[in-house]
């Protein structure tokens, strides 16, 4: 009769604990939880406790004696802050920004001082540069005039700086689901693709016609956005394929605690402590929000570099998938072989 029928516990014999997984102690589990705890604070506090400018581009219009002295005010108040551009007159002033080299300008007109910001390519540095209006000429006010403002259903860009978390989760979705439900491989990219084109479209539509975060074209700005999530999950399904799961695992703890907080779409990639900025700009977050901004509301200018960066991370997760299914292949065939041999 059986251990149930008798009403007698079961007998665990040796055999028995050697076959039961080992269970790590719980001063282990809540080591690890507390190191986790403690990244993810770093991560995402870090960057934005220690925002400040850092050699933010600014055009300067006027004479030389002017504008070196303004150069020499600012570095008084802001140490390091800005990156001053002499340019001839407000007109080129109003160009750079428009091009995205600089982020403003101040124009020194005797009669009227005049701060150009663009809000739209950054919200943070526009409201700096506003409040250095009123140091420039403190007996006249500076005029204060956004060149390249927010729409004015988003008048802080706060949909764009939500934007960036729902771009990676998808992304890391996309590959943690496909890998679990989907077997081939083959198949996994086009649903990878797929989803990256529906995912686009659906968030495109949310923020530019619910929300009203985006402006210019809705395909563009929705191709920037498929663009992104195919970029985030074709390289997490590349490096789950070749290294398993702790490709996976490794290519999201990027993409989320770098990536993400990195991406300077709260403030901008100047704003985050020194190269932290430039780092964040090569992962795909920093790159999706500058080439959105550039897209969505500067006609394109400075749209390239960032464009550039998420195509190359599409590549690269093309690459890794690749190497997965040479790796897949080469198991497969060895398989039989190593049978054959213990036979």
């Amino acid at each position: 009769m059986s251990a149930q029928l008798t009403g007698q516990r079961p007998v665990h014999t040796p055999e028995h604990a050697a076959k039961a997984p080992r269970q790590p102690p719980v001063v282990v589990v809540v080591t690890l939880l507390t190191a986790l705890l403690t990244v993810l604070l770093i991560a995402f506090a870090w960057p934005a406790a220690r925002s400040e400018p850092r050699d933010v581009p600014l055009a300067v219009a006027g004479p030389a004696p002017a504008v070196a002295q303004v150069e020499q005010g600012l570095e008084q108040a802001m140490p390091g802050g800005f990156e001053l551009t002499a340019v001839p007159d407000r007109a080129a002033a109003v160009q750079k920004i428009e091009d995205r080299d600089v982020y403003g300008a101040i124009v020194l007109d005797p009669r009227q001082p005049e701060v150009l910001t663009a809000s739209a390519g950054g919200p943070a540095v526009a409201q700096i540069l506003a409040q250095l209006a009123t140091r420039l000429s403190p007996e006249t006010p500076a005029k204060v005039t956004d060149v390249v403002p927010l729409p004015a259903d988003d008048p802080r860009g706060t949909g764009l700086a939500a934007g960036a978390l729902p771009l990676v989760l998808g992304g890391i979705a996309a590959a943690a689901l496909l890998t679990q439900l989907v077997r081939s491989g083959a198949k996994r990219m086009a649903g990878a693709v797929a989803f990256a084109v529906t995912g686009g479209l659906a968030l495109g539509a949310v923020l530019q016609f619910w929300l009203g975060s985006f402006e210019g074209s809705y395909l563009a700005n929705s191709g920037v956005i498929a663009l992104s999530i195919a970029a985030v999950s074709l390289t997490l399904l590349g490096l789950e394929w070749l290294l398993g799961r702790p490709g996976l695992a490794l290519g999201a703890a990027v993409m989320m605690l770098l990536g993400n907080p990195l991406s300077g779409l709260t403030s901008a990639p100047e704003m985050l402590p020194s190269g932290w900025g430039a780092l964040g700009q090569l992962l795909p977050p920093g790159a999706a929000g500058t080439a959105l901004r550039s897209v969505s509301f500067f006609d394109g200018a400075g749209a390239a570099g960032p464009l550039v960066v998420l195509t190359s991370w599409l590549l690269a997760g093309l690459v890794l998938c690749g190497l997965g299914a040479v790796r897949s292949q080469r198991v497969v065939r060895t398989r039989p072989e190593a049978e054959a041999a213990t036979v």
